[in-house]
């Protein structure tokens, strides 16, 4: 698990400029026809759906690359609880400008909201159980860390961000081991043998007997891939804490909150990032 994961200024910068030059925000032919230069406004960002609120230090990001005359004021955190109708944020400056990073801003905005606000429900269904929310690599590619911001912002707690975070040794690296001779005993050794220093170990398995294997091999974590949740009970009256016991594949708020109840420590859920509907948030300008 990763613990405090922030998003380097840097990171959010590059990002933004990607985006902007996508949105071809420099040269907006409809707003420099339409509007003149000079002409000052102001813009209030404003919710339309119930949720949890994120990335409002990127939109922001957006309006001082525009513009950075624009004055920005956050009214709302990330993590925070919004309502219909809520105001998270006033702009204020150019309408010019304020247009041309408006589309760019909301969706950074609206994406990363919906994540929060998705990982919320899911953290909700689970609670006064010890189960954790976590997400998956299941991201949108060159957006990884602002999603797994995201999905901390809606109370859930981030996986592995990349393929150096921790081993985890699924059905195809072990048919791959296989064809050499090896067991899982001796994958997992082997893995340990190569890797750092306290870099857990995880094992991906599919049934109590590979559950049994995998916990005499050492490893540190078990997933349990795709189980029923009567076979996630016997593992974890298998295990008895000797694994950090991690249920993953076809997790919906449906069925979530039973897969909680058996005892897992954690529940990973790739839709948080790669399904997440996005919260309706728009921007409303004032003249005058």
């Amino acid at each position: 698990m990763i613990k405090n994961l922030r998003v380097p200024a840097k990171h959010v910068e590059q990002i933004v400029r990607i985006a902007l030059a996508e949105d071809l925000a420099a040269r907006d032919v409809t707003t420099e026809a339409l509007i003149p230069f000079r002409l000052e406004g102001k813009a209030s960002i404003l919710v339309k759906r119930d949720g949890v609120l994120a990335g409002v230090d990127v939109a922001k990001e957006v309006f001082r690359q525009v513009d950075h005359s624009l004055r920005f004021r956050a009214l709302c955190k990330d993590g925070a609880k919004i309502k219909k109708g809520n105001v998270v944020a006033i702009v204020e400056g150019k309408v010019a400008s304020i247009l041309k990073a408006e589309r760019t801003a909301l969706n950074f905005l609206q994406h990363l909201s919906g994540i929060a606000t998705e990982t919320a429900r899911y953290v909700d269904a689970v609670s006064e159980t010890k189960a954790v929310i976590a997400d998956t690599r299941k991201t949108t590619p060159g957006l990884r860390l602002l999603e797994k911001y995201a999905v901390r912002a809606g109370g859930g707690k981030n996986h592995r961000l990349n393929l150096g975070d921790g081993v985890l040794i699924k059905d195809n690296h072990l048919m791959a081991v296989r064809s050499s001779g090896l067991k899982l005993a001796d994958a997992v050794e082997k893995a340990r043998r190569r890797s750092l220093r306290n870099v857990k170990i995880e094992v991906e398995v599919e049934s109590l007997k590979q559950a049994r294997e995998a916990l005499s091999a050492g490893a540190d974590i078990i997933m349990l891939d795709n189980m029923k949740v009567k076979d996630m009970r016997q593992v974890v009256e298998l295990v008895r804490g000797r694994a950090v016991l991690e249920a993953s594949g076809g997790i919906t708020l449906d069925n979530v909150r039973s897969v909680a109840k058996t005892g897992v420590n954690l529940i990973s859920v790739g839709a948080l990032t790669h399904s997440a509907k996005a919260l309706d948030i728009s921007l409303e300008l004032e003249l005058g």
